[in-house]
């Protein structure tokens, strides 16, 4: 729950800023990129914290070196995040954020069916998870092909 928090209300602060003049931030759509890019910040920085054995542990077994996957995907998400702060980059990022969390999905698939916890709780139930992977892809496209 912790990135949807993070992405709505890092997009409604950066459109109170643009409201307040912040010119960069003025509109839903410059907003939007700040929100994802925290929610990308959160996600990605787990992937080298506490959480990191928990992330290992939900890569579906079949896979290879799960460490390596889990080190590889942070660095995706924290180098997306950075670049979805800039207007010449954010749309490439964006997409590039959508492929990555559709691959990364089956992480979570595996990760409940096999009841894992992580930070000490069971990870989300696959139906939440779901409604909520649609809900960051959804923003993710709209910063990928809006304007």
């Amino acid at each position: 729950m912790a990135p949807l928090i993070a992405l709505l209300a890092g997009t409604a602060l950066a459109r109170i800023a643009g409201l307040l003049g912040v010119d960069a931030l003025d509109g839903w759509h410059p907003a939007l990129r700040v929100g994802l890019a925290l929610m990308f910040v959160l996600t990605g920085v787990a992937h080298f914290a506490s959480r990191r054995a928990d992330l290992i542990a939900m890569v579906p077994p079949s896979l290879p070196r799960p460490g390596l996957l889990v080190t590889v995907t942070g660095v995706l998400e924290l180098t997306g995040a950075l670049a979805l702060l800039f207007p010449a980059t954010a749309r490439p990022a964006a997409a590039g954020l959508v492929l990555l969390m559709l691959a990364m999905f089956p992480a979570n698939v595996s990760a409940a069916r096999r009841h894992l916890t992580l930070a000490g709780r069971p990870v989300t139930p696959l139906g939440v998870r779901t409604v909520l992977q649609v809900v960051f892809v959804a923003a993710a496209l709209t910063v990928a092909l809006g304007g």
